[in-house]
């Protein structure tokens, strides 16, 4: 993966959040949420 410098702060605050604190259900519910969240922004760059 690519070293998260380059992100803005709230990306890296998310990243490390779910690596450090996030439970089962919250990894899941974040997926969804991300996943959503680029394939809507896909499709509007299409």
């Amino acid at each position: 993966m690519k070293n998260l410098d380059h992100y803005p702060k709230s990306i890296k605050k998310a990243v490390r959040y779910i690596k450090q604190d996030a439970t089962k259900e919250q990894l899941e519910e974040i997926r969804r949420l991300i996943d959503y969240a680029i394939q809507r922004r896909n499709l509007k760059l299409e």
